[in-house]
């Protein structure tokens, strides 16, 4: 395989390629464990630091995740000799589900955000590279990559509606209602939180500008910090039951997730008991009830 040779589309061979490499991905996750010792190495969200590199929060956020669903819908638009039409109706359904997903992570949600700390360019590289051969490696084995049976790659790529299937999606969709759901309840904190400093303002004349956090109660976040990353791996779990163990991409896309959103979830932890303080934040977890 000429990894050079053109990419438009990706051939079996390349497609092959980039999930052999993307099963890596939680190697170079490393570095985020070292930043649970220094957050400098993390420039992002609620550990976010001024710089001069900086990207401004909405345009890394959304220019760092779109590429991923455009990855995965040009592969199964143009892999297929017939096209996507020719694709099995639950190709196309999963094909949809990716597109939702990331339709409201990548656009809707920084568009409601009512406000995104800027990222440090190697955060926003790294993402990019993980959407670009997410989106690769899910909208190969949809467009028929993942069969017929080869090895690692072994699975039918031509997907049935089996009551699988429909539990699968049945999963999904009870873990994208969650993510939406506790995403909102962190919006409508930073909302209530610019209205009381709007108040404030207005009474005693000074306009505050810092960042005003809150500790989370509702739903989940009763007894984890980290609901909506929960909510999401639930969501790909979903996902790669639907199609079946041989979806090798949907495995390695909820593994890479979790490497890379767990360390994620501890840090900020640490940064809720020193904002708040540990007896704040006493019985909450980051992300699994009375463990972790």
């Amino acid at each position: 395989m000429a990894v050079t040779d053109s990419w438009v589309p990706p051939s079996r061979d390349q497609w092959e390629w980039v999930v052999s490499i993307f099963q890596l991905f939680p190697l170079f996750t490393v570095v985020q464990y070292v930043s649970l010792i220094n957050d400098n190495l993390y420039i992002m969200g609620k550990t976010s630091k001024d710089g001069w590199f900086n990207i401004p929060g909405r345009i890394g956020w959304i220019t760092m995740e779109v590429p991923g669903t455009i990855a995965l819908l040009y592969c199964m638009i143009t892999i297929p000799e017939d096209g996507v039409n020719s694709l099995p109706l639950g190709n196309k359904i999963l094909g949809s589900l990716f597109a939702i997903h990331y339709l409201n992570r990548a656009v809707i949600g920084p568009i409601l955000n009512p406000s995104m700390a800027p990222m440090s360019p190697f955060v926003w590289f790294f993402a990019l590279i993980f959407q670009l051969m997410n989106g690769t490696s899910i909208g190969g084995w949809l467009a028929g990559y993942g069969s017929p049976a080869k090895g690692l790659w072994a699975g039918d790529a031509n997907l049935a509606i089996s009551e699988r299937f429909m539990a699968g999606v049945l999963i999904w969709a009870l873990g994208f209602a969650g993510n939406i759901w506790h995403d909102e309840d962190l919006r409508e904190i930073r909302r209530s939180a610019g209205r009381e400093q709007e108040r404030n303002a207005k009474n005693d004349g000074k306009a505050n500008v810092d960042k005003v956090y809150r500790v989370p109660v509702n739903g989940l976040f009763r007894w984890i910090l980290y609901p909506h990353y929960v909510c999401e791996w639930i969501e790909w779990a979903g996902f790669w039951l639907a199609a079946g163990s041989g979806f090798i991409p949907a495995r390695n896309f909820l593994l890479n997730e979790i490497s890379t959103m767990a360390p994620r979830a501890v840090q900020g932890k640490q940064w809720y008991e020193q904002k708040f303080g540990k007896d704040k934040i006493a019985g909450k977890k980051a992300l699994i009830p009375g463990i972790l």
